[in-house]
């Protein structure tokens, strides 16, 4: 509504002087269009699931404090206050806080996820008669996502005795495939946000972050500015991301090459992961997680496996060759233990800033592989089963106790 008064205001003005007044579109930059990821909110799965969790009322309420922003920094205040609490009502619902507001189990992470998309698409198509720059409106949509993916309120309590552990997920993916997907370890993330394990070593808190499935956001850096304030002062971390069906895996090895699979914008990339200071990259990193302790506990239904193999172009050749142990020396990397997605490039960051901060001696980090979160037999088209749920509980479950075996060993 700001836009048109804007534009009504400047035509009226350009009619009684004679002269052409540039509108505040063309005065600063016009908004651009939705992305891939935000166009799918349109469909009736998301709109379902933000219905029927409560969260269908975030996105009219962030639009109306746009609407009565009269600056960039009236908007961006508004933008961090909707982001932080979109975060910490994901986590309260996720944790039994508040009311369910819905009949969605509260473990279920695609609330958030679909909620944040309708607040970056606001952003994104804002036009407010004071004019928004290319660099602020980017600038609005970096603090939304630091916000509503729960970096900024990555925190731990003074004082000893506490162990302190990191946890990260990822939003839902390959929703083209499947547009009600759920990824268990973004609803890990939620349920294990400030919560306290009770260790043989004594109490270890756990913060966690959610990261996007788009290559652009880790070329960006997204990874490396979200763990570096935090990796020098934790006891434990581990990235956690979807894998195959049935089981876990604690990924033994991590590799420095994208594979070109799409991402949620249906972009790909193949080529070497790009990091700073390129010349001093290896082609490979490690897990310095206690894998083998923690594939023999007791820690739930699926059985967890310590993942060696690799893929890999040897020294000297031209093809890719699998190797089920591990790489061979001056090999290049063509896919970690992790795949060549995503979840293997978020390992191979956050354990390469491990190393680079010369911590590898000192720090247990690396991956874990939850299994795929699948459907009952039979639903092809509900949002959610009590299979489905019971999935993901014993998921979500199964981590919180990986976690503390591993605290015990490190």
């Amino acid at each position: 509504m700001n836009s048109i008064r804007v534009r009504l205001g400047v035509l009226g003005l350009a009619l009684l002087t004679g002269f052409s007044t540039p509108t505040a579109a063309s005065a600063t930059e016009a908004a651009p269009s939705p992305t891939v990821e935000e166009r799918r909110l349109d469909r009736a799965v998301p709109q379902e699931i933000l219905r029927r969790s409560g969260f269908d009322t975030v996105a009219p309420r962030f639009a109306r404090a746009l609407d009565e922003a009269r600056s960039y920094a009236q908007a961006r205040r508004a933008v961090v206050r909707e982001g932080t609490q979109l975060w910490r009502r994901a986590v309260d619902r996720a944790q039994g806080r508040g009311p369910a507001d819905g009949d969605l189990s509260r473990d279920d992470d695609r609330p958030l996820y679909w909620a944040r998309l309708a607040l970056t698409r606001e952003v994104r198509t804002w036009e407010p008669e004071f004019g928004l720059t290319d660099g602020q409106r980017t600038a609005l949509l970096g603090e939304l996502e630091r916000t509503s993916r729960g970096r900024t309120a990555i925190g731990y309590p003074h004082g000893k005795g506490l162990k302190r552990i990191l946890v990260t997920g990822f939003d839902p993916f390959t929703l083209d495939r499947d547009i009600r997907i759920s990824n268990p370890s973004g609803a890990t993330a939620l349920a294990l946000d400030g919560t306290v394990i009770e260790t043989a070593d004594g109490p270890a808190r756990i913060e966690t972050a959610v990261f996007p499935v788009r290559w652009q956001d880790f070329t960006e850096g997204t990874v490396e500015r979200t763990l570096r304030p935090h990796l020098p002062e934790v006891d434990l971390f581990t990235t956690v991301s979807q894998g195959r069906v049935g089981r876990f895996d604690v990924e033994r090895t991590n590799g420095a090459w994208r594979g070109g699979f799409a991402d949620n914008d249906n972009i790909g990339r193949t080529e070497t992961v790009p990091v700073t200071d390129p010349a001093s990259q290896p082609q490979w990193t490690t897990t310095t997680l206690p894998y083998r302790a923690i594939v023999t506990a007791d820690t739930g239904r699926f059985p967890v496996y310590d993942n060696t193999g690799v893929t890999e172009i040897p020294a000297g050749g031209t093809e890719p060759v699998v190797r089920p142990d591990g790489p061979t020396p001056g090999s290049t990397a063509r896919a970690g233990g992790g795949g060549d997605y995503l979840s293997n490039e978020i390992a191979y960051r956050a354990t390469l800033l491990r190393d680079r901060l010369g911590l590898h001696d000192r720090l247990p980090g690396g991956h874990v592989h939850t299994p795929v979160l699948q459907f009952g037999t039979g639903n092809t088209t509900e949002v959610t089963d009590p299979e489905f749920v019971r999935n993901r509980l014993d998921i979500i479950a199964q981590v919180r106790t990986i976690l503390r075996v591993a605290a015990e060993e490190s």
